[in-house]
């Protein structure tokens, strides 16, 4: 199977840009400093909620971002067991820490926003524990990818363990819709509310797919320098 199956980069990765990714970085920076001024300054303060009510900026694209990125790294993980290609080995670890990273932003956000709302830092309902779940799941995932040894017996471990992982991600996303639950499904938005929003969307696919895509590029970048070798 490893001989014959064969997963390649996209043609428009295979092409290494040195200053495009820091074009790329530079746009991302930009976009980070558009969602923070229009966070604080440009959309209003909710009249019910307060100011407490802007974590929504942070805490709902970081809540798509961590399933995005589970997706991703289940997606590599598939790929590496069909393949054995290192560079998928990578994206999955990039995967998996960006699923860590935006899990705990939604985690700490809910937190701070659970606090003010309903007076408790913390409740069991099914979305923030699912998504708890997530975080620890992947986390272990790390954490075996950082200490078994060798190399292909640690990443098919890994690889088979995260597409197992991968079945919390369905649950995080269904849990609000079909388990009765404090979390609201819905919160009401202005328009300079919903445009904040957007922005704040758009950042977090930029940093996403910036992070979960930087093996690949780097694959890309050895490619061209080796004339189209395989790597």
């Amino acid at each position: 199977m490893r001989a014959a199956a064969s997963l390649h980069v996209p043609h428009a990765l295979h092409v290494s840009w040195p200053g495009g990714l820091r074009a790329y970085w530079a746009v991302t920076t930009g976009v980070a400093v558009l969602a923070v001024w229009m966070g604080v300054f440009y959309a209003p303060v909710d009249t019910s909620m307060g100011l407490v009510q802007k974590l929504v900026y942070l805490h709902i694209p970081a809540a798509v971002g961590a399933l995005l990125a589970a997706a991703a790294a289940f997606s590599a993980n598939v790929a590496y067991i069909w393949t054995r290609a290192r560079v998928w080995d990578a994206v999955a670890a990039e995967g998996a820490r960006m699923t860590v990273l935006c899990g705990l932003i939604v985690l700490v956000t809910g937190m701070v926003w659970g606090n003010s709302y309903w007076g408790v830092w913390w409740t069991w309902s099914p979305k923030l524990t699912f998504t708890l779940i997530l975080c620890v799941l992947y986390g272990a995932w790390l954490l075996l990818h950082g200490f078994i040894s060798p190399f292909t017996r640690r990443a098919m471990v890994c690889a088979v363990y995260g597409a197992v992982a991968f079945l919390d991600v369905p649950l995080v996303y269904l849990s609000v819709r079909l388990l009765p639950d404090v979390h609201p499904t819905s919160l009401p938005l202005t328009g300079e509310m919903r445009a904040t929003l957007w922005v704040f969307f758009v950042l977090a696919a930029l940093v996403c797919a910036g992070s979960i895509g930087a093996p690949l590029q780097r694959r890309a970048r050895r490619r061209a320098e080796l004339g189209g070798a395989h790597v």
